[in-house]
């Protein structure tokens, strides 16, 4: 089991990034709350990790903090939610906010997340109350500057429709969550913004 690397940032477009580890690459999904802690390309960096294997992929997945990592695993173990509908939960909303829905019952605001319908939310709710009993708020870290970005506002609008439409959003979706926002923003910016626009439809 891999649980964790540190190296060179390689590569950035969400949800994936590359990670230089002496020379290995590895390729790595993870959801935007960790990407918004990431440092600039080049730069050091340390994720834990988790490894799903597939019949037809062997997936590995990053997290800036063990309770992000912790949530996620959790999820998986929810009938119906597999690793990338983690992943989506996991970057459509907090790991705070996330236990706030459960612990209060609170449906709705899990179904504003791409891929979960209403039986989805309810079992979400229903399965991980007893598991997040005990679990307790993390501070939120202050997120890393933005680093400036190299591509023009509308290949980071692109970028972040791409990535949005890789989280499980319909494209016309994806457009029209990033429709009307900062074109000179960098692409995680842009993303940040979307689900928050998400969440609170």
């Amino acid at each position: 089991m891999i649980g964790r690397l540190r190296g060179t940032l390689a590569e950035k477009h969400p949800p994936q990034l590359l990670l230089d580890v002496q020379g290995v690459g590895y390729e790595i999904e993870a959801p935007m709350s960790t990407f918004y802690q990431l440092p600039g390309l080049g730069e050091v960096v340390t994720l834990y990790t988790q490894l799903v294997v597939r019949e037809d992929a062997h997936l590995l997945f990053g997290f800036a903090t063990l309770s992000e990592r912790t949530m996620f695993r959790s999820l998986m173990k929810v009938n119906g939610v597999g690793a990338k509908l983690a992943l989506t939960i996991l970057s459509g909303i907090s790991a705070n906010d996330f236990a706030r829905c459960v612990q209060e019952g609170d449906t709705a605001a899990l179904q504003r997340l791409p891929g979960v319908g209403k039986k989805t939310a309810e079992r979400l709710v229903v399965e991980m109350r007893d598991r997040l009993d005990d679990w307790q708020p993390v501070p939120v870290l202050p997120t890393a500057q933005p680093v400036p970005v190299a591509p023009s506002g509308s290949q980071a609008l692109r970028d972040a429709i791409s990535a949005l439409v890789a989280l499980g959003y319909k494209p016309q979706e994806a457009s029209r969550l990033v429709n009307g926002l900062d074109e000179d923003l960098s692409s995680e910016d842009l993303i940040r913004a979307a689900l928050k626009r998400a969440v609170k439809v």
